[in-house]
């Protein structure tokens, strides 16, 4: 078969034929429709994400691990836990029975792959309480899963969106209230921060300093009863780690969350269909770089994508 394949930690994986899967007992064989190419999936297959280790052990080995693919009755589905060395990008994959689910009618398999980024997104909802009419300022905006973030809470129906991101151009396109360049020295982005108002909700791809800087900002300077400002942590594009000073917690009224607050079986499953209708009403769309899976190599390399997610198909 076809596949993108992997032959060093570090290294940018080529076209090239790859043996078939052959399944275990308790696997099954799927032909893989499409997979997304994600931060992670980067990382892992650099040797930066705590679970290269596991991935990489066997070389040459193809990345990416989970997917929208076709079991052998025709049933189109979502995949994980694939087997190494058989990753998501190639015309096949092996996984364990039962490591999948079925995708719903109506939904384009490039865009399914790309779903879960919309899921997360609802984090304000689920591990924050978001309720309409409130504030969310979505820090790392300009990305593909804060593009997405907007377009949610605007679904879930904030009063106000405060958009963050690098770059101005960027930021212009999003579908924000108000917009904030992190792209300045801290005293400039505490004072944009103090200036775009209070925040009810705050969802954040950022972490590291833009948000220790945010900390800052909604910490208050007098005795006054701090606004109660929820931040879920979802992502650390920008570091993992920050300073939380005693005060910004005692007397600002912050709440820290972690994105898989108050998950479990059921509240995925509604979150889950509630991303599925918004799709199929056009209510939520996608930005999508759709690749076929000989180009991997120069896709794999490419540079910003302006929000767009990279999804390769065979």
């Amino acid at each position: 078969m076809k596949a993108a394949v992997l032959h060093e930690v570090g290294g940018v994986p080529r076209f090239e034929e790859f043996p078939d899967p052959v399944p275990a007992e308790g696997e099954v064989v799927i032909e893989v429709l499409a997979a997304a190419v994600e931060n992670v999936d980067k990382a892992v297959a650099a040797g930066k994400h705590y679970a290269s280790g596991k991935y990489l052990a066997t070389m040459p080995m193809i990345p990416v691990f989970d997917g929208i693919g076709r079991l052998p009755d025709g049933t189109v589905v979502g995949f994980g836990n694939v087997r190494s060395p058989y990753g998501a990008l190639a015309e096949k994959t092996v996984v364990p029975e039962g490591a999948y689910a079925p995708i719903p009618d109506g939904i384009d398999p490039a865009v399914a792959t790309v779903m879960a980024s919309a899921i997360t997104a609802l984090t304000m909802k689920t591990a924050a309480g978001l309720q309409p009419g409130e504030t969310v300022l979505v820090q790392g905006a300009t990305g593909v899963a804060g593009r997405l973030a907007i377009q949610v809470a605007r679904l879930l129906g904030a009063g106000r969106i405060v958009a963050t991101g690098r770059d101005d151009t960027q930021l212009a396109e999003l579908r924000a209230d108000a917009t904030i360049n992190t792209a300045v020295s801290d005293e400039a982005l505490q004072k944009a921060f103090d200036e775009a108002g209070a925040y009810d909700v705050v969802i954040d791809f950022l972490w590291g300093r833009p948000t220790e800087i945010l900390l800052r900002a909604l910490t208050p300077d007098t005795f006054a009863f701090g606004t109660p400002t929820r931040i879920v942590q979802v992502g650390e594009v920008a570091g993992s780690d920050l300073v939380v000073p005693a005060d910004a917690l005692r007397t600002s009224g912050v709440e820290l969350y972690g994105a898989g607050r108050n998950l479990s079986p059921e509240s995925m499953g509604e979150a889950y269909q509630q991303v599925v209708d918004w799709t199929r009403a056009g209510e939520l769309t996608f930005a999508i770089d759709r690749v076929p899976l000989s180009e991997i190599e120069s896709a794999w390399q490419r540079g910003s994508s302006r929000g767009r997610r990279l999804v390769v198909q065979p």
